[in-house]
């Protein structure tokens, strides 16, 4: 089934860096019929290192409905408090996780760009 012509890839999905994050933020902030710009995405992204992009729906889902139930918008601050109290995947199976990214090297095609930090390392490398 692995054979060229038929899977002609296999593709390593990695969890999403800070620019992909900040993007996934502005798409489920929008989603919920909020403007992207009345939150601080940059900061969002960073604090949300190790979170999928379906994690980060639910935290900012779990801030709305907090926000909602006290009569307000959701703010930045209610979306802390929801990542405070949300325990992600990255961590739960952080061994599984790095046994997975270990196993792609080589075997996998990462499914998005390598970082430029990454590249400028493999660059002095001569790769």
């Amino acid at each position: 089934m692995l054979r060229k012509g038929r899977f002609d890839e296999l593709f390593f999905v990695d969890l999403p860096d800070e620019v992909e994050r900040e993007a996934i933020w502005k798409i489920v902030v929008e989603r919920r019929n909020r403007k992207a710009i009345d939150y601080d995405l940059q900061l969002l992204a960073k604090s949300s290192e190790g979170l999928t992009g379906a994690e980060i729906e639910a935290v900012f889902l779990e801030a709305m409905f907090a926000a909602f139930e006290r009569g307000n918008e959701p703010t930045e601050m209610d979306v802390a408090a929801s990542m405070n109290s949300f325990v992600p995947l990255s961590k739960l199976m952080a061994e599984q996780i790095a046994a997975l990214k270990q196993w792609s090297v080589g075997r996998a095609r990462p499914a998005t760009s390598i970082p430029a930090t990454f590249e400028r390392k493999l660059r002095k490398l001569g790769v």
